[in-house]
């Protein structure tokens, strides 16, 4: 492994059947993930212990070749080649125990585990086209080269680790493939439609289905809600079928799975991070669409792993049997899988991701602020022409102070504004969060305002914890204490000014903002409560933002400007201080702007300061201090 000096773990098989790995103190992980146990050497108890008698020693030891099979690329030459023979004979014995007999094919136990194998690859010797900057990390070719070897498949790699640039990897490297279509939640359409901008190499054009059927595309993206609607132009066969969360189709009885397996594809790609969300009865009806032969009967699958009881109401088969089986299984048929985990070498410690939501529905709110923007921008591009013009006393004291209040003012709109735009999104948030725990254990939101940070602690109740501007510092680490130590809470929901110094909220390695602030450092801070020390994970951070909102302007510059503050903290940005909408304008001028606004609205002009030992600035102070800022 590259992360470690020492040579590489050696994998031998000194009798029949029994395994062991030699690996150093700091390759442990390794050998404990495979399942393999820790023999205690002179010190074991065990009577007659087959690696006592081959005089082992201290090492790390298993008895199955399963978990062998897992560490196949560490065995040594002679037991390369022999274990993927027999460990395939022991699986496919396995997973055909009590399932109908597949045909009698000589060589399918050896597809079985070469499968199996690649399952659980994290690279791959392969040349997949990418668009210029753009690179595909080691385990995602392992991922486009399981994929390229079957004819259907099950990616199901966490959350985070790149599904989407897998599928259109795929779409790269096959050039049969002309004419896609993408089946997702409405909400990523056009997330999917931006990927494809950025990673399609091939010329080929993707489309939304709104209101009318994309014209001239290749590639196709709809939601499952509106399969029905589009019946008639889905017919025909589709080169490739990419069905995105594709645990919404769970439910083999529902109108949108149906619908979604009724469709004609020479491949299937089928992306989900939560294969088995509940109980292995939510694989069956993916699995069956992808591998009709190995899953395709019901009632089989139902007995061997669903535990099936009959009730007063009918047959329940919510159980769940043979767990170990059917991962693997699904591995040497359908399915690759990794975890972050299995890759966290290949992983940046932080990962920022922007996801562009849908505005249908919303059209009205966006165009509101960005008519309220235009005003803003307006003013503040004439207070800036006005300001730096080499004789200022050009200008009057009043109607430089006139100019200010109008900034102001329409500064004060543009941030109502936000604020309802924001509050509009929290459903589409809301649905991403729930996603997103049903692959994470615990998840750390960001929000710029109080109502919207309200609203999505509510929706989780008792599960989430809240932190905000004017709490005690006793409420304040009560709530980091729970969400770090209690297990039934899983979603710390804080303002990014006030929670985002001086917290560690380790517990979680995934952060999501539901709104942005306009200042780099400030969003870089509240990431780095995750990132801190006593975290093993590399932190993803997700940006969620309304398709031509003003976030969704911002965001990838601002995203820019936290690279360039990550990699030289002490350097100037070269290209000086620059707005982070159109690159014209300082960012202190509109932070100013902002502060100003905030500070009027807190204490208006009727209620002056009774401050002992404040001090009137005159109105060359003014101008003087409103330069220097």
């Amino acid at each position: 492994m590259s992360e470690f000096d020492d040579p590489p773990p050696v994998l031998t098989e000194p009798r029949p059947g029994l395994f062991v790995l030699a690996a150093s103190y700091e390759q442990r992980e390794i050998a404990k993930e495979a399942g393999f146990r820790w023999h205690r050497g002179d010190r074991c108890r065990v009577s007659r212990c087959p690696a006592c008698l081959e005089e082992v020693g201290k090492a790390w030891i298993s008895y199955d070749e399963v978990h062998a099979l897992k560490l196949i690329e560490y065995a040594d030459p002679e037991l390369k080649s022999d274990l993927q023979a027999r460990a395939a004979d022991e699986l496919g014995d396995r997973a055909a125990t009590g399932i109908e007999q597949e045909k009698d094919d000589p060589k399918r136990h050896l597809r079985r585990a070469q499968s199996l194998q690649a399952s659980l690859a994290q690279d791959a010797d392969i040349q997949v086209p990418a668009t210029q900057g753009f690179e595909y990390l080691p385990y995602q070719r392992a991922a486009i080269a399981y994929a390229l070897s079957r004819p259907h498949t099950l990616i199901a790699d966490e959350m985070g680790l790149g599904k989407t640039i897998e599928a259109l990897g795929v779409i790269n490297a096959d050039l049969e493939v002309k004419r896609v279509l993408v089946v997702c939640p409405a909400s990523l359409k056009l997330n999917w439609q931006r990927e494809c901008e950025r990673w399609l190499t091939r010329g080929l054009r993707a489309g939304v289905t709104k209101k009318k059927w994309p014209a001239d595309v290749e590639v196709v993206i709809t939601n499952y809600e509106v399969l029905g609607k589009w019946a008639k132009e889905l017919k025909g066969v589709w080169d490739l079928l990419i069905a995105d969360e594709c645990h919404f189709v769970k439910n083999r009885h529902a109108k949108r799975s149906k619908r979604l397996f009724s469709l004609k594809a020479k491949r299937r790609l089928f992306l989900t991070g939560t294969p088995v969300l509940n109980r292995p009865m939510e694989i069956q009806t993916v699995a069956a669409s992808l591998d009709p032969e190995s899953f395709g009967n019901f009632w089989d699958f139902a007995k061997r792993y669903c535990d099936p009881k009959k009730g007063p109401y009918g047959w329940d088969f919510n159980g769940a049997t043979n767990l170990e089986e059917l991962h693997m299984r699904l591995r040497s048929t359908i399915m690759i899988r990794r975890t972050k985990a299995d890759v966290l070498s290949d992983l940046p410690p932080k990962r920022r991701q922007v996801i562009e939501l849908s505005a249908e529905g919303l059209s009205k709110v966006i165009k509101s602020e960005s008519a309220a923007w235009r005003e803003h921008k307006q003013r503040l591009d004439e207070l800036r022409r006005k300001t730096r013009t080499d004789d200022s006393r050009g200008h009057s004291e009043q109607e430089l102070q006139q100019l200010r209040e109008g900034v102001n003012a329409a500064f004060g709109e543009l941030a109502k504004l936000r604020q309802a735009t924001a509050l509009a999104k929290v459903p589409l948030v809301l649905e991403h969060l729930k996603s997103v725990l049903e692959e994470t254990d615990k998840v750390v939101v960001f929000a710029h305002h109080r109502a919207v940070v309200k609203e999505l602690a509510e929706a989780f109740g008792e599960r989430a914890v809240i932190l905000t501007g004017g709490m005690s510092l006793h409420a304040r680490q009560e709530a980091v204490d729970r969400f770090q130590e209690d297990d039934a809470v899983d979603v710390f929901v804080g303002s990014i000014t006030a929670a985002g110094f001086g917290l560690t909220l380790t517990a979680a390695s995934h952060v999501v903002f539901a709104e942005l602030d306009w200042v780099p450092a400030h969003l870089s801070q509240a990431e780095d409560r995750t990132h801190r020390l006593g975290q093993d994970n590399s932190v993803l951070v997700q940006h969620l933002v309304l398709e031509d909102s003003i976030d969704a302007r911002m965001v990838r510059t601002l995203i820019h400007k936290q690279r360039i503050v990550d990699g030289v903290t002490d350097i100037p940005d070269p290209q000086g201080p620059q707005d982070m909408f159109s690159g014209e304008y300082a960012e202190s001028l509109m932070r100013a702007a902002e502060e100003e606004a905030q500070r009027e609205k807190e204490s208006p002009k009727s209620q002056p300061s009774k401050r002992k030992g404040s001090k009137r600035l005159t109105k060359d102070e003014v101008r003087q201090r409103r330069r220097r800022t």
